[in-house]
């Protein structure tokens, strides 16, 4: 078992998955053929006369999710009724045959501009079901058309970030589904697009599991390799039944990916982090009647997603005008607001720190900034402490750590401490950290002195950042 604990402690994220988790919260746009049928799924025979946009804004879709923080947005390119929102050359179902812009409009065109004017991050959505294309169920043919859109995409709108794909695999227009040639795809976005992650259906980035917001206690990054398998396609599941394999099974919806006892026995382990999408509406695609989700519960789910080791893609569904709702519009910039006030100042700053050991040239000061300098103890040192102390009590209600997951994701459970007249008194507990772990406090402290006693951790710890913050009258 500690062979295995010390190889899992040395996985670590390639480029692109570290380029990915700095992103941690971003959007996600569902706009397309079923915001003007207020369908969530389309099947395919909808006229491209439905897709006329009046009001179409790109800009106004990227300030609006820069306002609430992100990073990044992702389009739904072609969702599964294949009506392709660029004016692609492998099917005239498309924006070319739309009367918006007297068919010379290209969607992909103006928000990925507006997305590099605005300085976020442009991905694409492309889904393989294809309920319009006829080719669509008959092998290499529909491999082919699906090549040349992905093409398309990834050489005509400058550098792309994430390449997203679902599992969906319906019927096409003759009867028959179709098996994806995933092999091929990934091979053509590492050509074409080498710093995109390939997110849910591909082998860098992992669905939570549940499309609510709902996250894990414990987010693992390092998992069983045979993982990300399972996301692909039913065709790859195991075909009977039996004991050994219910006792090995493993899928994204399991509670438990990453522990000791989880890992145990695996032959390989891969980095491979998990996303949560959950949309700002109850429905991916705009429905007149629906609302956004409340301040608090869009914070809640940022708290437990980007604070606890995953990203967040966050969906906004434009309306038939091609805008986003006031009402989306204004909780976005209220979410933004929020976060802004409460991690304005890192009280760290102010203080000294001190640990129970540290490493050569890993010195406990460098938790206070983030860099590339981090605090880490000597190998095999699986428990230890940091100390903060400031010359005047400080208040503070969040915490927020982070490891410096170049070197894996090693810590498994620890404690904050806080001297609260004149006790040291425990004031939180957590188990993994990974790339970031946010805490809030059930009440603000106010304390002079502050430990983090990290309890258990793989091979050592390691720490890059310990922030301290007083975010006032919290949600």
């Amino acid at each position: 078992m500690q062979q295995m604990i010390e190889r899992a402690a040395r996985v670590a994220p390639s480029p692109r998955q570290l380029a990915w988790q700095q992103t941690e919260f971003y959007a996600f746009i569902h706009f397309g053929m079923n915001t003007f049928t207020g369908r969530e799924w389309g099947d395919g025979t909808e006229s491209p006369a439905l897709f006329d946009p009046g009001k179409l804004d790109a800009a106004q879709w990227a300030a609006s999710a820069q306002s609430a923080g992100m990073r990044g947005v992702l389009l739904t390119c072609k969702h599964h009724d294949g009506f392709c929102l660029w004016p692609t050359a492998t099917t005239s179902h498309s924006v070319a045959s739309a009367p918006y812009k007297g068919g010379q409009g290209d969607v992909v065109r103006e928000l990925s501009d507006a997305c590099r004017a605005a300085g976020l991050k442009f991905g694409v959505y492309l889904s393989p079901w294809d309920r319009n294309a006829p080719c669509y169920g008959e092998g290499k043919a529909y491999d082919d058309f699906f090549v040349a859109q992905l093409t398309e995409l990834l050489t005509g709108y400058g550098e792309i970030f994430s390449v997203w794909f679902d599992g969906a695999c319906g019927e096409g227009k003759n009867g028959r589904k179709q098996v994806y040639d995933w092999e091929r795809y990934y091979k053509v976005i590492r050509r074409l697009q080498p710093g995109a992650v390939i997110n849910i259906c591909g082998p860098d980035v992992r669905w939570c599991g549940n499309e609510a917001g709902i996250c894990r206690e414990s987010e693992w990054s390092v998992v069983p390799a045979r993982l990300a398998d399972c996301e692909r396609t039913a065709a790859l599941s195991q075909q009977q039944d039996g004991e050994a394999f219910r006792e090995r099974a493993i899928h994204s919806t399991d509670l438990d990916l990453g522990s000791r006892e989880r890992i145990a026995g695996e032959e390989a382990l891969a980095w491979y982090p998990a996303e949560v999408d959950t949309s700002i509406r109850p429905g991916w695609f705009y429905h007149e009647n629906e609302q956004p989700k409340p301040l608090a519960k869009l914070l809640e789910i940022y708290y437990a997603s980007v604070g606890g080791n995953a990203c967040l893609l966050l969906n906004l569904p434009p309306n038939r005008d091609g805008l986003l709702a006031d009402e989306d519009v204004e909780r976005l910039a209220e979410m933004g607001r929020y976060l802004r006030t409460v991690f304005a100042c890192n009280l760290s700053e102010r203080a000294s720190v001190q640990a129970s050991e540290s490493a050569a040239g890993h010195p406990a000061e460098s938790v206070r900034t983030q860099g590339a300098d981090f605090w880490r103890p000597e190998e095999g040192v699986e428990s230890a402490w940091l100390r903060l102390r400031w010359k005047q009590p400080q208040r503070f209600d969040h915490l927020v750590l982070m490891e410096q997951i170049t070197e894996g994701q090693r810590i498994e459970r620890f404690s904050v401490y806080a001297m609260v007249n004149g006790e040291k008194k425990r004031v939180a507990h957590s188990t993994v950290v990974g790339y970031k772990r946010i805490l809030r406090l059930p009440a603000a402290v106010v304390a002079d002195t502050l430990w983090v006693e990290i309890e258990a951790s793989r091979l050592c710890p390691t720490l890059c950042f310990l922030g301290v913050y007083d975010g006032g009258s919290s949600i």
